[in-house]
C-alpha cells in the first residue's frame, strides 16, 4: 500500500486537547482517530452536520416539574407499563 503524509498547521493547545479527547474516546493516538474517520469519510459512512442545535431554556416552574418527572420515572412512580397496542390505546384515551 502506498502511503503519503498529512501535515496540517494548528494551534498547539488544540492538538493537544484534542488528543485528550481522542483518547478519552479509546484511541491510541490522534492519528489513530483521525485515520478511522478519513475512513469513514471517504466511504460516505459519517454524518457531519456541523449546524448547531437550538438550546430550549426551561422556565423555573417547568424544571422543576421536569426534574419530578424524571424522578418518578426513576423510581417507577407514575408509570404504566401496557400489555399490547390496544391496552396501550386504552391508557392514552384515559388522557
Amino acid at each position: 500500500m502506498q502511503r503519503t503524509v498529512l501535515q496540517i498547521p494548528l494551534p498547539k493547545e488544540l492538538k493537544e486537547s484534542a488528543e485528550k479527547a481522542a483518547a478519552d474516546y479509546g484511541f491510541s493516538s490522534l492519528q489513530e482517530l483521525l485515520r478511522v474517520f478519513m475512513k469513514k469519510l471517504a466511504t460516505k459512512k459519517i454524518n457531519l452536520s456541523f449546524e448547531e442545535e437550538d438550546t430550549v431554556q426551561l422556565s423555573k416552574k417547568n424544571e422543576k416539574r421536569y426534574l419530578k418527572a424524571l424522578d418518578d420515572f426513576k423510581k417507577g412512580k407514575n408509570v404504566y407499563t401496557a400489555k399490547n397496542v390496544d391496552d396501550f390505546f386504552e391508557q392514552l384515551s384515559k388522557f
